[in-house]
């Protein structure tokens, strides 16, 4: 069995987000970047079905150098190999079209990945990939079981859960409880530096979309305390300042 999975790198989320060129560009200067959290759960099922069934697994990722920290803690947590396309990840289209080009030349039986990235928050690159390759392309995915040549899954729907099973391949959009964060011990850490990581250039078009202008949300506003006897004050306020009720 061979899975793919795709990662991000995203900035922490402790960081102070910032902006250049009149607000077109996320300035990356002194951010810290991490794994997309639920690009983890995925990397982690990942390596327990490496474990359980012999899988290779095989990390991707869109991005420029600035990228490879995370794509070597990947790896030390228990990947085989490594692809970067070196190239901002511009836009959902872009960022599917490398994955799709990548499996289009060395099939895979799995590609997982988050079920969204915790930057843009779009969702929308495993349905993209599913469509280019003609497979199906299921989200998000809670719990996943391999049978042979058959994927048993649970994901979360509108107010319960599903059970579903389908043929492999397949590409997954992942989130917790799937599977829990795995850290990197020392030896990984150590073997991961001599793992191959190869990088290709970009295929395809470029992106469809553009950046118009970036914005911060408005700063919180005050906190007003109102006394517990004074529920008549509250009333008034969140009518007429909060405007909620």
């Amino acid at each position: 069995m061979k899975i793919l999975v795709c990662v991000t790198s995203v900035p922490d989320t402790t960081t102070k987000i910032t902006f250049t060129d009149n607000n077109t560009k996320f300035n990356k200067a002194g951010v810290q970047f991490i794994t997309g959290p639920y690009d983890d759960y995925a990397l982690a099922r990942a390596v327990e079905l490496k474990e359980k069934l012999g899988a290779s697994v095989t990390v991707f990722n869109v991005g420029e150098a600035d990228a490879e920290p995370v794509i070597r803690k990947c790896l030390a947590i228990g990947a085989d190999d490594a692809i970067r396309v070196n190239a901002e990840p511009i836009d959902a289209y872009f960022v599917a079209e490398q994955i799709a080009a990548v499996a289009k030349e060395t099939p895979y039986d799995l590609i997982l990945m988050g079920r969204e990235s915790i930057d843009y928050n779009g969702g929308q690159v495993h349905g993209i990939v599913g469509e280019l390759l003609g497979i199906p392309s299921i989200s998000p995915v809670m719990k996943l079981d391999i049978d042979g040549t058959t994927a048993k899954m649970t994901r979360e729907i509108e107010g319960g859960k599903e059970d579903i099973e389908a043929q492999l391949p397949l590409v997954l959009g992942c989130q917790e409880p799937i599977a829990e964060w795995k850290i990197p011990n020392m030896r990984g850490i150590m073997t991961a530096r001599t793992k191959p990581l190869k990088i290709v250039q970009p295929a395809g078009q470029d992106s469809l979309t553009t950046v118009a202008s970036y914005e911060l949300p408005a700063p919180r506003g005050s906190v007003k305390m109102i006394p517990a006897d004074e529920a008549e004050t509250l009333i008034t306020l969140l009518r007429t300042e909060a405007k909620v009720i």
